[in-house]
């Protein structure tokens, strides 16, 4: 997710601000039990899928939100 910011900047906010590190973790674990899902080795129905999406969505955005706020 992060791909593009140096490493050392990421890790700082990771030490710094609880928040961005429980987004952080809460992106990855979304992103992980997506990918589950559309292997189909976790059974999800639509609806939660989709709602699921849509969080780690939010997530994303916040996180980039907040690494931007703080570097530029």
């Amino acid at each position: 997710m992060f791909e593009e910011q140096p490493q050392n900047e990421v890790d700082t906010m990771m030490k710094t601000d609880p928040e961005f590190r429980q987004l952080y973790h809460r992106h990855r674990e979304l992103d992980k039990q997506v990918l589950d899902a559309e292997l189909g080795v976790l059974p999800l129905d639509d609806n939660t899928l989709a709602r699921m999406k849509r969080e780690k969505l939010y997530a994303k955005d916040r996180l980039l939100r907040m690494y931007d706020a703080k570097h530029h």
